[in-house]
């Protein structure tokens, strides 16, 4: 079973998101799964219209630290959504994380 940690950091648009990954790789020693992305119905509202997830890997301390330095540089560009770390993921969550929409048409 994976014991690492997962941080789930969404934020609005794909230029942010590539900065809050950078920043939150830079921050800790954590890995990136694949980025996620959702259009919501009232996507002509917000700030940017593409909200990107970005979920780090490794320890509880590396996944918190790389979580806040990602927060800080998404709100200083287009904004955070949600942050949330989670300690011991179960193996449903596990699964979840590989989903990706950037691979659907």
């Amino acid at each position: 079973m994976d014991e690492r940690a997962v941080g789930i950091l969404e934020v609005y648009g794909l230029v942010c998101a590539f900065l809050a990954a950078d920043a939150g790789c830079k921050a800790a020693n954590v890995t990136l799964e694949p980025f996620d992305k959702n259009k919501p119905a009232n996507a002509d509202s917000l700030p940017v219209p593409l909200l990107v997830t970005i979920k780090f890997r490794g320890s509880v301390e590396d996944v918190t630290a790389a979580v806040e330095a990602g927060r800080q540089v998404a709100e200083a560009t287009t904004g955070v959504v949600v942050s949330h770390v989670i300690p011991r993921p179960t193996q449903h969550t596990l699964k979840m994380l590989g989903i990706c929409a950037f691979d659907v048409d």
